[in-house]
């Protein structure tokens, strides 16, 4: 069933040319209630309308949805903790400065590091990187503020590659997705599902813009190339630039550049099988997790800090966050650059899904699509609450 009101108000986002298309999916105790799907999911080179079942770049929800899940098991079963030292399974981060980052710092933003940096740009060897992020200074101390950073999750890819002594995909799909019977969502998607798949930018020219800006020189190469290299098992020469449409690659060039496999970004989905690994942070649903493991989701780890965070996600006790004013404090929920959005409110047992290409046909800047994602909360949960009485 699908809410006219929801429905409306993104077809109105969609023609103010904040994103080309939308999917959204709510949930409650379990049962999907509401869901729809509107405008184009491709425009360029062809037009292809969206449909509930598209599949979208789900870009940072890789986040929680792959590598904080994978972490919280290993907490559950003891091969970890959140006071392990990072420097206990890498050695390079055994410095003055670095010693002290915990998993724990990882997993909640508080580890210090810089929110970014192109390793793409910097190295022509993917497997420099842990080395490369161990020798970044730090932009805070550890656990002084919350800064939202990409590295801390690169990390955390890495160590999952490290315990389970394999890539991240296959510890994903091993571990998620096929005890979940999930049958789309993957790193690097096959080329057979590309009419299913949201498109994304042009030429990622948001970050070539940013680096240009940070005085990076910039190389352009064909996409044949990078295929080539792919499929060669090369590493790719100082990256370059891809110079046509991202559709069906992830759009984040860190996670191009390892191969699209990585623990900050990567995976495709669509919303139905999205909607089940969210419920794998519930403890009434769970079926990866021993229920008194999901409290890790919900438990402010960052008390007195700028930001609310737990593992892997952000609270909504946070201030200006996107779960808005409708959900429960300890609700929690991460966001995607390329403008998709997870919550999930633990009390009502309520899941809030809403899916959009925001980075496709559009001129820079991409919108800032929060407050939309804040109304979207607002009206989902006044459909829910009515039809409760």
């Amino acid at each position: 069933m699908k809410s006219e009101e929801i429905s409306m108000f993104l077809q109105e986002r969609i023609g103010a040319k904040d994103f080309p298309s939308a999917v959204y999916l709510v949930a409650e105790k379990g049962e999907i209630v509401l869901q729809d799907a509107l405008g184009f999911a491709v425009i360029e080179p062809e037009k292809i309308e969206a449909r509930t079942d598209m599949i979208y770049d789900l870009a940072s929800l890789t986040k929680p949805l792959v590598t904080g899940l994978l972490c919280a098991k290993l907490i559950e079963t003891g091969e970890i903790n959140l006071e392990d030292k990072i420097s206990k399974f890498f050695s390079e981060f055994d410095t003055s400065e670095k010693r002290v980052i915990t998993i724990g710092n990882l997993l909640t933003h508080t580890s210090g590091f810089a929110a970014w940096k192109p390793f793409y740009l910097i190295t022509s060897f993917k497997s420099k990187i842990p080395n490369l992020i161990a020798s970044e200074p730090l932009e805070n101390p550890v656990n002084a503020k919350v800064v939202y950073s990409d590295l801390n999750f690169l990390c955390l890819g890495f160590l999952l590659e490290k315990i389970y002594g394999t890539p991240l995909d296959e510890i994903a799909r091993r571990n998620i997705f096929e005890l979940l019977n999930l049958q789309i969502t993957s790193f690097n998607p096959p080329r057979r599902l590309r009419s299913k798949i949201a498109a994304s930018e042009f030429g990622n020219y948001y970050e070539r813009e940013i680096c240009l800006g940070l005085g990076y020189n910039l190389q352009v190469h064909e996409w044949r190339d990078y295929k080539w290299w792919n499929e060669s098992g090369c590493d790719i020469p100082n990256y370059g630039w891809r110079n046509y449409q991202i559709w069906a690659d992830v759009h984040d060039a860190n996670a191009w550049f390892l191969n699209g496999v990585s623990g900050h970004a990567g995976l495709f989905s669509n919303a139905f099988e999205t909607f089940r690994i969210a419920q794998q942070f519930l403890p009434n649903s769970t079926k990866l997790l021993k229920p008194e493991t999901c409290s890790l989701f919900r438990t402010n780890f960052t008390k007195g800090f700028n930001e609310a965070r737990s593992i892997a996600f952000q609270l909504a006790e946070t201030k200006d966050s996107t779960a808005g004013a409708s959900l429960s404090k300890d609700s929690f929920g991460h966001l995607g650059f390329t403008g998709t959005s997870l919550w999930i409110d633990p009390q009502e047992e309520r899941i809030f899904m809403l899916l959009t290409n925001r980075t496709h046909a559009r001129e820079l800047p991409f919108a800032n699509i929060n407050q939309t994602r804040r109304k979207f909360h607002e009206l989902a949960t006044k459909t829910l609450n009515r039809s409760e009485k």
